[in-house]
């Protein structure tokens, strides 16, 4: 039996998994920024817009097809006596009954990815990629549990940003290119859902005797019911404003706002960076009934996530004039640099909630999912109300829309931000220890950059970001590192081979 692991073991566990999928974040922002920049400026605002709004439906339906295993998994397969082979084997034929109902609604009913009616050719059979996004996901989460972060890194982080930034460039040259971006999505699925598998069966090996259990996918799919709806809420409400956005403005604003989101939601990747390895400790420590590791590592992880989400956002809210300027021609996309400053502030506010919540799906399920649905239902009421109130506002349709675009990033702020509030709340009486990651070190870090970023916004444009962007960065980064980084916390610069944790690991693949 593995010994129990020490607090130290555990934040070094957490330090190494987040510093490994760290630079995969750096790979997915530098491989995502050619995508934007080509379907910006070869394809345009409307047509990224349509884009944008059919992909939304299509990885909602997805998010709710892993029926909770991204996160799920870990706890089945640490409460198992079966070959864990056999239970990733379940947990894929489930997402995949369930990919095949929800594809089987979208085609049925294409008007939900396209509401203006405007279906080309074979579109309506975009749905099928739900099959691969969710069996990528399952498979993830089944390496994760082996702290096989790097798998996550290859295909989130490598495979699937170059291969749709590549195929979308090629495509705008030939027969296809009206569809040229939804095409490039599906072939980056494809790539994706094939380098998670390939990676799967090298670490898990075939799932020898494994027979479906009807009853017990019945009994996985029920119990991870509040798992996949949190997982689904979560992320509907990082949609949720496009979705609404798209009732009220036209097209090619929604193609401005969703890359102002894809800029945005960049620093949100480093919460999920966290997610596969954090999920198997605490776990591991609520089994064992150490709730104050739980809380020790919830606040570890949320200051580390709210540093380094603060200082991103700081980098690219201050320079987002000149950086929204870079993804569409005669400045196209600057209108929505208003929406890009909410969004960016909406990623730091939610990175409690973030955190808390990966807890919370292990310890209090329902209440949790309760403060979701709220967080959904105040989205939605403060978006629309928001939107139907500028309405009266003395401005052209043009400058109006884009007002609307801030108005709507405004209002999934405020919603995140109550979130934050109440989880970490309820997750702090449930553990009965605090689990605020908040550091006064943080406000006078983003005093300094915040100087430094009125400095680069008097230069010229290209020196903006190519000098400003990365000193704001770098004088954020400096003041946290003298003022606010404990021993603890620079455990997540600390390099070397032979880095060891005391946690376990799962049995070896079935013969």
């Amino acid at each position: 039996m593995a010994q129990a692991a020490r607090p130290d073991d555990d934040i070094a566990a957490l330090a190494k998994g987040g510093r490994t999928n760290f630079f995969g974040f750096v790979i997915r922002l530098l491989a995502r920024i050619p995508f934007l920049f080509i379907a910006g400026r070869m394809y345009g605002a409307e047509d990224l817009g349509r884009f944008a709004y059919a992909v939304i439906v299509v990885e909602l339906a997805a998010q709710l097809s892993t029926i909770g295993l991204k996160r799920g998994l870990a706890q089945q397969l640490s409460n198992t006596d079966r070959p864990h082979s056999h239970v990733v084997a379940d947990g894929l034929l489930c997402a995949f009954i369930a990919s095949a109902v929800a594809s089987g609604i979208l085609i049925a009913f294409p008007q939900a990815m396209y509401p203006h009616n405007d279906i080309r050719d074979a579109e309506f059979l975009l749905p099928l990629v739900i099959f691969g996004i969710a069996g990528a996901d399952v498979a993830l989460a089944a390496l994760a549990y082996k702290h096989d972060v790097r798998a996550t890194v290859h295909v989130r982080a490598i495979v699937e940003p170059w291969v749709i930034s590549i195929a979308a460039g090629a495509l705008f040259y030939t027969q296809f290119r009206r569809d040229g971006l939804i095409l490039a999505y599906v072939a980056s699925v494809v790539a994706g859902l094939l380098a998670a598998l390939w990676r799967l069966f090298r670490s898990y090996g075939v799932a020898r005797g494994w027979r479906p259990w009807p009853g017990s996918l019945i009994t996985l799919a029920r119990q991870n019911i509040p798992l996949a709806a949190a997982d689904a809420i979560e992320w509907f409400s990082r949609r949720l404003d496009i979705a609404i956005l798209g009732q009220f403005v036209e097209a090619r604003f929604v193609g401005i706002y969703y890359v102002a989101q894809q800029v945005a939601s960049m620093p949100q990747k480093l919460k999920t960076s966290f997610d596969p390895i954090l999920a198997p400790v605490v776990t591991q420590k609520l089994a064992e009934g150490d709730k104050a590791a739980v809380a020790k590592q919830v606040r570890q992880v949320g200051f580390w996530i709210i540093a380094a989400q603060a200082g991103i956002a700081l980098s690219l809210g201050i320079t987002g004039g000149a950086l929204m300027g870079l993804f569409g021609k005669g400045g196209a996309f600057v209108g929505g640099t208003g929406a890009l400053a909410f969004l960016l502030a909406a990623e730091v506010v939610a990175a409690t909630a973030a955190v808390s919540e990966a807890a919370l799906v292990y310890v209090a399920r329902h209440r949790n999912l309760m403060i979701s649905c709220l967080m959904i239902g105040v989205q939605a009421a403060l978006t629309v109300g928001i939107i139907l109130a500028m309405r009266s506002l003395p401005l052209g349709e043009g400058r109006l829309q884009a007002w609307q675009a801030a108005g709507a990033a405004a209002g999934l702020a405020l919603a995140l931000g109550m979130a934050s509030i109440l989880k970490a709340r309820l997750l702090a009486h449930l553990l009965g220890a605090p689990v605020q990651a908040w550091r006064w070190s943080l406000v006078w870090a983003a005093i300094a950059a915040s100087a430094v970023g009125f400095a680069a916004t008097l230069l010229p444009e290209w020196v903006e970001l190519s000098v400003g962007a990365p000193a704001i960065l770098f004088t954020f980064g400096l003041v946290i590192w003298y003022r606010g980084f404990t021993d603890d916390d620079r455990k997540l610069f600390r390099f070397g081979r032979k880095e060891k944790t005391a946690l376990p690991v799962s049995e070896p693949a079935s013969p």
